[in-house]
């Protein structure tokens, strides 16, 4: 099994087998989604203060916030195949 690197942005990595889904985070459903991982401890803002632009929801059940668009993190997804 190879370990595959994505660039979430401001130098932050998540392993590319765990990901379950990049998504934006306008809808309400993702939104609440959002809070609930908050309220279970398992959100990761790797925003650095900045807008959020893609919410990350990972294998484990952390959810992780970026300042990338989805489509950005889609073609570095692309690329690293």
């Amino acid at each position: 099994m190879s370990f595959k690197l994505i660039n979430i942005g401001f130098g932050n990595v998540v392993s590319a087998n765990k990901v379950v889904a990049v998504v934006s985070p306008e809808s309400a459903p993702i939104k609440r989604v959002v809070q609930d991982a908050k309220e279970r401890g398992q959100l990761v803002d790797a925003t650095y203060g900045r807008r959020k632009r893609a919410v990350i929801i990972m294998d484990s059940g952390h959810v992780i916030l970026s300042a990338v668009q989805p489509d950005t993190m889609s073609h570095r997804f692309v690329e690293e195949d």
